[in-house]
């Protein structure tokens, strides 16, 4: 093990912060924010953007077929497995200019502080930018790093089709970013991600440094309610047969689910559409997605069993037909114990005041989690808001999570003085 880095060694704020900006005016939102869709053509020119960054600190590119992007940033000794800092540059459709970019240009701000101080590392230092990581143009969301981690194959990924038919492999093509590379196997000595939290826990208790030990698993349940479309002044009310109001029996199931599973348990629907959605027609179909959470494998498992027990019930007392299908799934994380410790030492010796913090959102980390060892890195945000155009950190945030997430990869890259 390397000796541990001086405690001044530090990141350079302005050039991360001016990088964030930079990035940020590619896929503009139209409320301050973002939106730069997975293979949209502003996902390609933030990709190229991001590519002449880390070409100009001598760094090498690969891609893979499912277009993940690895910058390599070569160590003394080319043979040893290298470390890896990664998370996705890809935005919600009013996405905010922070979830996810920040993880892949802090990494590369610590290559660059690297090379302004001076220092060598005995291995290779590579910065990933995963594809699809936000899942809302093709879902599932995570979905590249998924097929690398071995959890979807590629042909399932190659066929996901977003709302107008366009299918991702053949959007990956047309915006020229496929890459020739094999997904999967690339040796992997640790893996480092940083994160905005997302929530409001570190902001609330005044703590500059999230230090993530597990992710939560989700569920994600598809339902389609099938009923009558009729007319909603001439149709009795003992005639209907209104799928919007088994939707809206379901939703509060969900509620009631998630309250029963107390503590570190969550549930809602976020997504709903009913059909035909006019204003004078009861709704004769109703499709919408249940997104349950939790740390704990058998409260999850418990929570999907009981909807799948219920839901049903509350179609059958309403004459309606009933399908649900698994969208999303991953099971809950456990990060490495060793580089969680490597967080909080580097915050100690910073001087930034640290947490332990369960994420709760999925990140690319908790697939590569599976392959290689993992960890997570989190800075508070505003209010906790993310997935939203107001979504804000300040810069002094950003760099003190940059700093801690230096001190963690010198030592586990293993810094040559």
């Amino acid at each position: 093990m390397a000796d541990a880095p001086a405690a001044n060694m530090k990141t350079n704020p302005d050039r991360l912060w001016d990088s964030l900006m930079e990035m940020a005016k590619i896929g503009p939102g139209i409320a301050g924010g973002n939106n730069r869709q997975t293979l949209t053509d502003d996902d390609a020119t933030g990709r190229a953007l991001f590519q002449t960054w880390c070409e100009a600190e001598g760094m090498t590119m690969g891609v893979d077929r499912m277009g993940n992007m690895f910058m390599r940033f070569e160590g003394e000794n080319p043979d040893l497995d290298p470390v890896y800092i990664g998370s996705h540059l890809d935005t919600q459709p009013t996405g905010g200019k922070y979830d996810g970019v920040l993880g892949v240009l802090a990494g590369l701000e610590v290559v660059r502080s690297i090379k302004d101080m001076g220092l060598r590392t005995r291995r290779p230092i590579v910065v990933v930018n995963w594809t699809n990581e936000e899942g809302t143009r093709f879902a599932p969301a995570m979905l590249a790093s998924g097929v690398y981690a071995g959890m979807h194959d590629e042909d399932y990924a190659n066929s996901r089709e977003d709302a107008e038919g366009r299918k991702f492999g053949e959007e990956l093509d047309r915006i020229g970013w496929r890459g020739d590379e094999d997904v999967g196997g690339r040796p992997m000595h640790a893996m480092f991600e940083y994160h905005i939290e997302q929530g409001p826990i570190l902001e609330a208790e005044d703590t500059r440094i999230g230090v993530v030990t597990h992710g939560q698993g989700l569920w994600w349940l598809q339902v389609t309610l099938t009923g009558k479309d009729a007319h909603t002044g001439s149709t009795p009310m003992n005639m209907r047969v209104n799928a919007g109001l088994g939707m809206a029996r379901i939703i509060e199931a969900v509620h009631q689910i998630a309250m029963d599973h107390q503590p570190n348990a969550v549930g809602a629907v976020g997504q709903a559409n009913v059909y035909p959605n006019s204003r004078n027609v009861i709704p004769g179909k109703a499709v919408f997605t249940i997104d349950f959470r939790s740390p704990d494998l058998e409260k999850l498992t418990s929570m999907r069993t009981r909807l799948e027990t219920e839901a049903p019930q509350i179609a059958a007392d309403l004459s309606l037909e009933i399908e649900i299908e698994p969208v999303g799934h991953f099971d809950p994380v456990t990060f490495d114990a060793g580089l969680a410790q490597s967080l909080r030492d580097a915050s100690d010796r910073l001087g930034y005041s640290h947490m332990d913090i369960v994420s709760g959102a999925g990140h690319d980390a908790c697939w590569i989690n599976r392959v290689a060892p993992t960890v997570m890195i989190m800075c508070p945000c505003v209010d906790g808001l993310s997935h939203n155009e107001a979504e804000e950190i300040s810069p002094e945030w950003a760099s003190a999570g940059a700093d801690v997430l230096l001190h963690a990869v010198l030592e586990a890259a293993e810094v040559v003085r």
